[in-house]
């Protein structure tokens, strides 16, 4: 089975089976010296760091807006959901965003500590005016910074 790691497999001591992938942003987040050694463990094991391509991304980008999870997902988030969609593999994350658009994909996922996340669409709601949007930066009628609820 082919599956693609978050961050979250390299700071856990957790065997990992199968045939392993990542995303180079993932590995950009690997900061301490634990979750280092254990990347470079698992790549002398057969690792392989790949890059998704444009396409795949697109697919996240348009999957996270439906999703309402564009706002809080960060590029190394949808470049592993990109790649496991391209290569059909199962998502290896605790992320409730990343699960959530991989339901939204069809994309598999295996959580390594947390319970797995239902599928959930979200919207915006300003507190200060009570006005619901789907994609809220700042209330456009008062100003204030909208929160997520679900849908």
């Amino acid at each position: 089975m082919q599956r693609v790691l978050d961050a979250t497999a390299f700071f856990l001591e957790i065997p990992l089976e199968g045939e392993l992938f990542t995303t180079p942003l993932v590995v950009d987040e690997l900061a301490d010296t634990r979750s280092r050694c254990r990347f470079e463990a698992l790549s002398a094991s057969g690792l392989r760091v790949l890059c998704p391509g444009r396409e795949s991304l697109h697919r996240v980008d348009e999957a996270s807006e439906v999703s309402g999870d564009s706002e809080v997902l960060s590029p190394a988030d949808r470049e592993l959901l990109a790649l496991a969609l391209e290569i059909s593999a199962e998502v290896i994350s605790d992320d409730f965003a990343i699960q959530n658009v991989a339901h939204h994909l069809g994309i598999p996922v295996c959580p390594l500590q947390q319970r797995k996340a239902r599928k959930r669409k979200w919207r915006f709601r300003c507190p200060g005016c009570g006005r619901y949007g789907e994609s809220m930066v700042q209330c456009p009628v008062c100003g204030a910074m909208p929160k997520r609820t679900i849908k």
